[in-house]
């Protein structure tokens, strides 16, 4: 990574270049970082081991600018879902100013793949879980950074000068700004993958921020916050990652920053915002992500690098495991067969856009330790029922596994091929005006004024 004085590091830019693993040598932070060249079809082998590492590029959805948006996923069998396994990403270098997520990513990277085998944790983490690494997701921003600033610099929005962070559909209020190829194209990949848990990484603040960054008065903004029906799981994944960084858990280490009791926030209660990838995420790809802000300064000096890292390490690592809460499983039909686009969900916490099934009939449920009523619904027929039991210490490295066989007679063809995905307009429309949410009281308007830059 380029340091604050501007100058590159070896390997003649400081951008990420295809393969990830390959060039990530070039970044000073990952001396050291070198992997034997990739096959034709993207995969990484590692010498005398497993195969661990596939690679694609996220233009092969959409043309991105001047530069690719690569992906690197690491797993027993990178290249493709298997049943059972959850999928899991990181997503960093949204703003391309924000410098350290991308550099901690291709640390993580690397820590995993060389401790494959070697720790117990680690190699248990790469057999349960397929995790996606987008280092870059705004490659143009970071190559616009001339002179690095810990505050702002003009590689903030991408090559067409938008905030990436602005620039999802939002389910509170419309967002009629021109949707980028970057956007575009993380919006077609959550498409082809049914992640479960994600995590976005940015800097300029030290706190882990969870949905909803926007809302209405239903979902609480009349108390200065907007909380999902799943907000105890969300606090709970925020304090996972906070409470083990000594120091976002102290939650003042920002000078001129808000205070964050225990490193965590609720997005709106912070400030409120339209457009943003977390609550996306949510809502339209049934997958709980976090926003995480892991350095006062956006672009610190190159040596400040492994500092950040130790402060992260165990977070980043903790964070990931908790893919595996609450329960998972498929639905079959009375001849075994598993059924996709079933609506499973928690009867007490349903989605404003419902959570359905997979291709394969497969559904994940993030739950913490206790009793629930899982709701699973097939159109054309009456609801179906079903207790479910999360024990308080639960499986290591896997969710709750519970298969559902529906006891309906008769062929259920009422069934969509397609996922019938929910429209990307403000889905919260229908509910009580939410003019307070986009109005918010003065001290929300001073907090959203002094912080726009940051988020």
């Amino acid at each position: 990574m380029s340091g604050p004085g501007g100058q590159q590091a070896a390997g003649g830019e400081h951008g990420l270049r295809p393969p990830v693993a390959r060039v990530a040598a070039a970044f000073g932070s990952c001396a050291g970082f070198r992997l034997p060249p990739p096959g034709r079809d993207g995969s990484i082998f590692e010498e005398c081991g497993p195969k661990l590492q596939f690679y694609h590029s996220l233009t092969q959805y959409w043309e991105v600018c001047e530069r690719n948006l690569w992906v690197l996923v690491v797993g027993r069998f990178p290249k493709e879902h298997r049943i059972g396994i959850p999928e899991f990403k990181y997503v960093a270098n949204m703003h391309g100013d924000e410098t350290v997520g991308r550099e901690l990513l291709l640390h993580l990277i690397e820590h995993l793949v060389t401790n494959d085998g070697k720790d117990f944790e680690i190699t248990n983490l790469i057999r349960s879980t397929r995790i996606h690494f987008l280092p870059s997701m705004n490659p143009d921003g970071f190559e616009a950074v001339i002179k690095p600033d810990c505050f702002y610099s003009n590689g903030r929005e991408n090559n067409n000068y938008y905030d990436l962070n602005r620039n999802f559909p939002d389910a509170f209020e419309f967002n009629n700004v021109s949707r980028q190829p970057e956007t575009v194209a993380v919006m077609e990949w959550l498409k082809t993958e049914t992640f479960v848990l994600s995590a976005n990484l940015h800097g300029g603040a030290l706190v882990a921020s969870y949905p909803f960054d926007n809302g209405v008065p239903a979902t609480g903004t009349l108390h200065s916050r907007s909380l999902t029906p799943d907000d105890d799981v969300f606090q709970h994944l925020a304090h996972t990652y906070a409470s083990r960084n000594p120091t976002m858990k102290k939650g003042d280490q920002c000078k001129n920053k808000m205070n964050f009791p225990n490193g965590i926030t609720n997005g709106y209660s912070w400030y409120p915002l339209k457009g943003g990838m977390q609550d996306y995420n949510y809502i339209w790809a049934q997958c709980f992500e976090i926003t995480l802000e892991l350095s006062c300064c956006k672009y610190p000096h190159e040596e400040k690098l492994p500092f950040f890292w130790n402060k992260n390490k165990a977070s980043l690592i903790e964070y990931i495991k908790q893919v595996h809460l609450g329960i998972k499983g498929q639905v079959f039909d009375q001849n075994g067969n598993p059924l996709p686009n079933v609506i499973v969900e928690v009867q007490d916490r349903k989605h404003i856009c419902p959570y359905r099934t997979n291709k394969f009939g497969e559904y994940y449920l993030l739950l913490l330790p206790g009793s629930y009523v899982i709701n699973v619904t097939v159109p054309g027929h009456d609801p179906y029922l079903t207790k479910v039991v999360i024990p308080e210490k639960s499986q290591n490295f896997s969710a709750l596994k519970k298969d559902i066989l529906l006891p309906f007679r008769g062929q259920l063809d009422s069934i969509p091929v397609s996922n019938p995905s929910c429209p990307k307009i403000p889905l919260y429309s229908d509910l009580p005006s939410h003019s307070a949410a986009t109005k918010p009281g003065l001290f929300l308007f001073l907090v959203t004024v002094f912080h726009i830059f940051v988020k």
